[in-house]
């Protein structure tokens, strides 16, 4: 029960890695905001877990790019849960492909996805944050943002970019007493990961010492102690979930 009491935000909270940690953190005691486009097919779970633990789960309809919706839906959970204690910007596409093939609207995507919902999410919660005089903000960046891969330029350039944003922002409001940190996850089994073909796999899997791919769950850990009281001195790192890869 590591994060009884706190109120969280989670971004595309409906599947893959974005799932775990909603659970997680439902499990540990929080109550969890999830913004998605879609609620998913998990939310019976949620709401049982919520119950169990003393949390509660609430999904809003939010397009993370849109920055009139994105105010909106903060200024609601703000308003009816008195606090916002934790975000975690989860939401995120991929759209490869080689950079001599790759159309101007695949980089904008993914670049406005990736990096521009964490530019509104992040700017809309600090102001509550310094008002309570503290948070924790998760940024879920990726290893291939560290080591580059062949065929995401656009991906990767979103991923390095939210390295350097969590950094910045962690110089800015650490005096807050607001902590801000980034994951980098490596080969993680989920929906997106399922996409590439099956060399694009053994690629990667080759690369990975202890010769696994990560689950959503393992990530989704990490994420429990960034957002809770045990990393209380723990603030501007990107923390690798990959099982040695990139080390």
């Amino acid at each position: 029960m590591l994060l009884q009491g706190k109120k969280a935000i989670v971004t595309g909270g409906s599947r893959g890695i974005g799932r775990e940690i909603v659970l997680k953190f439902l499990e540990n005691g929080a109550t969890v905001w999830f913004f998605d486009l879609m609620e998913g097919d998990s939310m019976a779970e949620y709401q049982a877990l919520a119950k169990k633990h003393g949390g509660k789960a609430v999904f809003k309809a939010v397009n993370v790019t849109d920055e009139e919706a994105v105010n909106a839906a903060v200024d609601e959970m703000v308003k009816e849960e008195g606090q916002i204690d934790i975000l975690v910007n989860n939401a995120g596409i991929t759209k490869d492909g080689l950079l001599m093939r790759m159309s101007t609207k695949d980089w904008d995507d993914v670049l406005t996805i990736n990096l521009k919902s964490a530019f509104l999410l992040c700017r809309a919660v600090i102001r509550p944050m310094i008002r309570q005089k503290g948070g924790s903000i998760i940024n879920m960046a990726s290893i291939v943002g560290i080591m580059g891969n062949p065929g995401q330029f656009n991906y990767c350039a979103s991923k390095a970019g939210m390295i350097g944003a969590t950094k910045s922002l962690a110089r800015e409001v650490g005096s807050k007493n607001i902590r801000v940190n980034a994951i980098a996850p490596g080969f993680i089994v989920s929906p997106m990961t399922d996409k590439l073909n099956d060399e694009q796999k053994k690629v990667m899997y080759d690369q990975i010492p202890v010769a696994r791919f990560g689950e959503p769950s393992e990530v989704a850990k990490v994420c429990v102690f960034l957002a809770s009281d045990l990393a209380s001195y723990v603030s501007g790192e990107e923390i690798k979930v990959a099982g040695g890869l990139g080390m």
